[in-house]
C-alpha cells in the first residue's frame, strides 16, 4: 500500500534525507493505518537545516519583533480553523483521544497568541548611570540558531512551546520531532509557513534521536538547543551541550504526587486522580502516579478508586465515547508490565488492571488496562520510578507532615496537588513541596501557557518554558551605554 511521502523542510523547501531511508508513521490504536512515510534522517541532513537557518538568521534577526509578532498572531487564526483536522491526525499518530487532542491543538493556539503579544514587549530595563551625561539600559538579544528535540506526548503543543517565543525573539530554528509524531509537528509548521514564515526560519529534520537528534545537539552552528523528553536522555543532551559552552533548557521526568487529606472533597478528589492519572494515558511528565492517602479516608477513596479506573472505556481515541486511548508504541507497554511484575514483586497489591489489552477491539494496537497499586510504600520502585503508563500507586500516611516527606522523598520535582479544605496546610504546600509547580484542589496536571513550566530536581536543569521564563531563555542579555558628554569618563575609577 502507498503512502503520502513527507521529506524534510531545509531552506524553505521540502527536501528528502540524505539518508535515503524512512520510517512509517503508525496509529497506535490500529496497526492498519498509516499515516505516512517520514525522513529517517543523519548528520549531512542536519548540517543543511543549521546552514539554511543560519543563512535565514541574517535577515530575521532585523525584522521588528512586532512584525514577527504578527506571524505568529495569523499562526493562531490558522491553527484555530485547522483545528478539528490536525486533532484528528494527532489522535491518529499519538493515540490520545479527541478531547485532548483538540486540547492540544488549543494550547499552540494559545501560545501563539500569547507570543504574539509578546513582541510588543521583550521588555529590558533602563537605569541611571554613575556617571553624569551617559545614559545606560539592557536589551534582550536573539540567541541565533536554537535546535530543538520535541517529545510524543504533545507533539503540536510542546514544539509551539519551543518554536514561538524562540521566533517571536528573532531566533531561527532547527527541529528534530519525535519519531512517533512526526505529522504534528510538520502541521504546526505549516501553519506558520502559511502565515508568511520567511524560508529556513524553521526547518524540520524528521528522524531518531540518536542518528538525527545527536548530530543536533553536538553542532557547532547550533547556538542553544531545547530539549524535552527522558532524563536519561537529558543527561547526554545536557552533557554534550556543557562541553560545547552551548544553553540547554531540560525539561525531563516526574514522579507527581496527589496529597488527598481527611478533610478533603474526596468526590473531586476521586474526579482529579482518574484524569490526572489516566489521561493521555498516564502518558505525561506531570502525570499523577503517586496518590498519598490520608489513613482515615484511604479505604474509602481506594474503592471508589478503582471502580472509577475499572469503568473506563479504553479504546481507538477517535471514538468520541472512548475516555483512555493505546500507549504510543510497543516499548511502551513492555515498560509498564515490567514495572507491574517489578511492583508485585516488591509487595504492593494490584486492585486492577496490571496488563496488556490485547484481545477483540484491542488486538491492532498497543493498549494497557488502567492500573491501580495499593499497599505502595514510599520507597518501592513502582513509588520512586517513573512508569509513563496508565499505572498509578496508593500510598498510605498518618498526617500531613508525612504526606509532604513522601510526596518530597524522590529523585523528580515537577508537579505535586493537595487535595484538602484547610488554608493553612494549602499555603504550607505551596511552600513545602519541591516542585516546579503545585495545585490546590486541582490534579497534577492543567499547566496554562502563561506561566512557567519546569520542574526541580532530577526533572529538569532550572529553565522553564512558557510565559517570560521561555523568553530568558531563547534571548541573551546585552548592556548599552550611551555617554553623551562629549569626554573620557571612567567608570569605577576615583575622579576625586
Amino acid at each position: 500500500m502507498s503512502h503520502t511521502v513527507y521529506t524534510n523542510l531545509i531552506g524553505g523547501q521540502w527536501t528528502p534525507a540524505r539518508t535515503g531511508k524512512s520510517f512509517a508513521n503508525v496509529n497506535p490504536a490500529d496497526s492498519d493505518d498509516v499515516l505516512g512515510d517520514f525522513p529517517s534522517s543523519g548528520a549531512e541532513d542536519v548540517n543543511d537545516a543549521v546552514a539554511a537557518a543560519a543563512e535565514a538568521w541574517k535577515t530575521w534577526r532585523l525584522v521588528p519583533a512586532p512584525k514577527r509578532a504578527e506571524i505568529l498572531y495569523r499562526t493562531g487564526e490558522i491553527l484555530t480553523q485547522r483545528k478539528e483536522q490536525y486533532a484528528r491526525e494527532m489522535t491518529r499518530e499519538m493515540g490520545k483521544v479527541l478531547s485532548e487532542t483538540r486540547g492540544d491543538v488549543q494550547e499552540a493556539i494559545d501560545t501563539a497568541y500569547y507570543m504574539a503579544g509578546e513582541g510588543r514587549r521583550l521588555f529590558g530595563q533602563t537605569t541611571p548611570s554613575e556617571l553624569q551625561s551617559k545614559f545606560a539600559m539592557s536589551v534582550r538579544m536573539p540567541v541565533g540558531v536554537v535546535g530543538m528535540i520535541a517529545p510524543w506526548n504533545f507533539p503540536m503543543a510542546i514544539p509551539s512551546w519551543k518554536l514561538f517565543p524562540a521566533l517571536v525573539c528573532g531566533n531561527t530554528c532547527v527541529i528534530k520531532p519525535a519519531e512517533d509524531t512526526p505529522l504534528s509537528t510538520y502541521n504546526l509548521v505549516q501553519a506558520l509557513m502559511d502565515a508568511g514564515l520567511p524560508p529556513g526560519v524553521v526547518n524540520i529534520v524528521s528522524g531518531f534521536g540518536p542518528d538525527a537528534g545527536a548530530p543536533l545537539v553536538s553542532h557547532p552552528g547550533v547556538r542553544a538547543i531545547s530539549f524535552t523528553g527522558s532524563s536519561e536522555v537529558g543527561r547526554i543532551v545536557g552533557q554534550t551541550a556543557a562541553a560545547n559552552f552551548k544553553p540547554c533548557s531540560l525539561e525531563m521526568g516526574g514522579k507527581n504526587a496527589m496529597i488527598v487529606l481527611d478533610d478533603a472533597n474526596l468526590d473531586l478528589a476521586l474526579d482529579g486522580a482518574v484524569w490526572g492519572a489516566f489521561g493521555t494515558t498516564g502518558q505525561r511528565c506531570t502525570a499523577t502516579s503517586r496518590i498519598i492517602l490520608h489513613e482515615k479516608i484511604a479505604a474509602e477513596f481506594t474503592k471508589k478508586l478503582v471502580a472509577r479506573a475499572d469503568a473506563l472505556k479504553v479504546g481507538n481515541g477517535l471514538d468520541e465515547s472512548v475516555q483512555m486511548g493505546p500507549q504510543v508504541n510497543q516499548q511502551q507497554i513492555e515498560t509498564s508490565i515490567r514495572y507491574c511484575e517489578i511492583a508485585r514483586k516488591e509487595g504492593a497489591k494490584l486492585l486492577t488492571g496490571g496488563d496488556p489489552l490485547e484481545d477483540g477491539s484491542f488486538d491492532r494496537g498497543h493498549f494497557f488496562a488502567p492500573t491501580v497499586f495499593g499497599d505502595v510504600s514510599a520507597k518501592m520502585r513502582i513509588g520512586q520510578e517513573e512508569v509513563f503508563g496508565p499505572v498509578v500507586s496508593l500510598i498510605t500516611c498518618r498526617d500531613f507532615d508525612e504526606a509532604l516527606e513522601i510526596a518530597n522523598g524522590i529523585e523528580y520535582g515537577l508537579s505535586t496537588a493537595l487535595y484538602s479544605r484547610d488554608v493553612n496546610k494549602a499555603f504550607r504546600a505551596m511552600r513545602d513541596l519541591e516542585a516546579g509547580i503545585t495545585y490546590v484542589n486541582a490534579p497534577t496536571i492543567g499547566a496554562e501557557v502563561h506561566l512557567p513550566f519546569g520542574g526541580v530536581k532530577k526533572t529538569g536543569n532550572g529553565h522553564r518554558e512558557g510565559g517570560t521564563g521561555a523568553l530568558d531563555f531563547y534571548t541573551t542579555w546585552k548592556s548599552v551605554y550611551v555617554d553623551y558628554s562629549d569626554k573620557l569618563q571612567r567608570a569605577q575609577i576615583d575622579n576625586a
